[in-house]
């Protein structure tokens, strides 16, 4: 009796991936390759770039634009901001990237000088929309950092180098260290934001000095404190109350004091109580307030500004 054939023993796995078997095999995920590292910072520092030309349009659209010096300026860091987010997009160019690391550093710096001593005869106060800005600058100036300094996708291999390409093959290769260079610098930036924006505040409140004058600006005859500087009204105000309070008062300084009229000033003169406690001057039922953009008597940048809710006006005077 023939007897029957014995079934052949299975290969026993000792683990998932091992053996020679030809089931599935369990791979380990894959770490993100070099290229696609240095796509995700490209897009990051271009974006990052984006958002802060973004931010400091819209600043320059509703009140710098109307101070002196800075207002083209603050132009010009919108228009170098949107260039070089599309020209890191475009390229990749690591040499475009430091630039556009420079360039987020130096902005924060610009906003660092302006909040602690001042530009131009103007002293930046503290913001949602600067710290906003700042924050993102910092971390604009991270990812782009990283992208210059990291190394190249495609790099010489140090065998094919020869003569000059070997300086290439250097730069290609990376720099030494500048991750933790970009670290530190990135730390520090971020410090030196916080400590700038918590002892920033605005301006104290403007005195009316005990008269008020007037001047002659343009066509028109406008209020003007002691100083000579330029007293504005807001629209969202009424006759007993005040609207402008925290940021909107740093900008706009109310007036305050006890008022007498000065030659020329015909109108009525009277006070409110802020909800600070502090007497605010009014005249024809409007509180008075002076601008910050007005570095000078004989100067009216805050007239008709749409800016912190509503429209300012100079406040005129017949003549």
């Amino acid at each position: 009796m023939k007897s029957l054939p014995r079934p052949k023993a299975r290969s026993r796995r000792t683990g998932p991936g091992r053996g020679r078997g030809t089931g599935p095999h369990r791979r380990l995920p894959a770490r993100p390759s070099r290229r696609s590292r240095q796509l995700g910072l490209r897009l990051a520092g271009a974006g990052l770039l984006a958002a802060t030309g973004a931010i400091h349009l819209d600043l320059y659209l509703t009140g710098y634009r109307s101070i002196p010096t800075l207002g083209w300026l603050f132009l010009l860091q919108v228009i170098a901001a949107f260039g070089l987010a599309a020209a890191v997009l475009a390229s990749g160019s690591r040499l475009i990237a430091a630039a556009g690391a420079g360039f987020a550093l130096a902005t924060l710096g610009g906003y660092l000088l302006s909040v602690w001593i001042g530009l131009f005869g103007f002293k930046e106060i503290r913001s949602t929309a600067g710290i906003a800005a700042g924050v993102i600058e910092v971390a604009a100036f991270a990812a782009l950092a990283a992208l210059a300094a990291a190394p190249a996708a495609e790099s010489l291999q140090a065998g094919q180098a020869t003569g000059d390409s070997r300086l290439l093959a250097r730069l290609q290769a990376g720099i030494p260290g500048a991750g933790r260079v970009v670290a530190g610098i990135t730390g520090a930036a971020l410090v030196v934001l916080g400590v700038s924006v918590a002892a920033a505040g605005g301006p104290a409140p403007a005195p009316a000095g005990g008269t008020l004058t007037t001047a002659r600006i343009g066509a028109v005859t406008v209020l003007t404190n002691a100083q000579g500087f330029t007293l504005y009204w807001f629209a969202p105000d009424t006759t007993t109350r005040s609207t402008c309070y925290g940021t909107c008062a740093g900008y706009w300084p109310p007036v305050t004091g006890t008022p007498s009229a000065g030659p020329g000033v015909t109108g009525r003169l009277a006070t409110i109580t802020r909800s600070d406690g502090t007497t605010q001057v009014t005249y024809n039922g409007h509180p008075l307030y002076t601008y910050v953009g007005d570095t000078a008597p004989g100067q009216a940048f805050g007239n008709n500004l749409n800016l912190n809710g509503g429209l300012w006006h100079e406040v005129t005077v017949p003549g």
